[in-house]
C-alpha cells in the first residue's frame, strides 16, 4: 500500500487493520490475558471501545497514523504476535457495525479530494463502492518468511507458522477471507521485493481512478 502510495501523489493510505489493532491494544493494556478478553468483548460495541479508550485517527504525511491517550501508537506494537492474534479473535466477536459506520463515513469524506487507498479486513462489509477490491495473498511458507523478517527475527519460526494458520482459521471463520464477485485476486508469492509486487497489483488497476 504504501508503495501504490508513493505512484500516485493524489492518493492517501487509510490503515484500516492498524485502527483495529490500535483499539484492541489499548483495551490489552487494560486485560492482557486474551481469553478473559475473549469473554468481555462479544458483542461488545468496538466503536464505544475506541472513543472510551481515547484512539485517535489523524492523516500524517498522506497516512492514518493512531494515537492513544494523546501517544503515538507504536507500529511494531500493534504489529506483535500477540496483537495480531488478539485482533483476529475480537473481530469476530465484537460488535463491528458502528465502526464500519465510522470508517465509511471517514472513507466518503477522504474521497471528496482524494484517491484513496485502505487496508485491512472486511472492506466489502464496510465500503461496498469500491472501484478495486483486491485480495493480496502468497502461501503460508512465503507469508511465514516475510513475517519473519517482519519481526526482526526475533520470533521462532515455527511459532510464527503455527500463530499464522491460527489467525488464518480465526478469520475463515469471521468471514475476513471472502472473495467477492468483483474481487481481484493477486498472488505475490513469487515476487522477490515490495516494489515487484505493487508493479504486479498495478497490473489490475488504473492508477488514475479511485481505488
Amino acid at each position: 500500500c504504501r508503495e501504490l502510495l508513493k505512484k500516485n501523489n493524489n492518493a492517501i493510505l487509510l490503515n484500516g487493520g492498524n485502527l483495529y489493532r490500535a483499539i484492541v491494544y489499548s483495551l490489552m493494556q487494560k486485560e492482557p490475558n486474551i481469553f478473559k478478553l475473549r469473554k468481555l468483548m462479544k458483542n461488545i460495541d468496538i466503536k464505544k471501545c475506541m472513543d472510551d479508550n481515547k484512539v485517535e485517527l489523524r492523516m500524517e504525511n498522506r497516512e492514518s497514523v493512531f494515537y492513544i491517550n494523546g501517544k503515538l501508537a507504536d507500529e511494531e506494537e500493534l504489529q506483535s504476535k500477540a496483537s495480531s492474534l488478539a485482533v483476529s479473535i475480537i473481530g469476530g466477536i465484537a460488535d463491528n457495525s458502528k465502526l464500519f459506520e465510522y470508517a465509511r463515513g471517514l472513507i466518503d469524506e477522504l474521497r471528496k479530494e482524494n484517491n484513496v487507498i485502505v487496508s485491512g479486513r472486511a472492506l466489502m462489509q464496510i465500503y461496498p463502492k469500491q472501484d478495486y477490491h483486491l485480495f493480496i495473498t502468497a502461501s503460508l511458507e512465503e507469508r511465514v518468511k516475510r513475517k519473519c523478517i517482519q519481526y526482526k527475527e526475533k520470533e521462532d519460526i515455527k511459532a510464527v507458522k503455527k500463530n499464522i494458520k491460527k489467525r488464518d482459521f480465526l478469520q475463515k471463520l469471521a468471514g475476513f477471507y471472502k472473495i467477492y464477485p468483483n474481487t481481484i485476486k493477486i498472488d505475490v508469492t513469487q515476487c522477490k521485493s515490495v516494489e515487484e509486487s505493487t508493479n504486479k497489483v498495478l497490473e489490475y488497476i488504473n492508477i488514475q481512478t479511485k481505488v
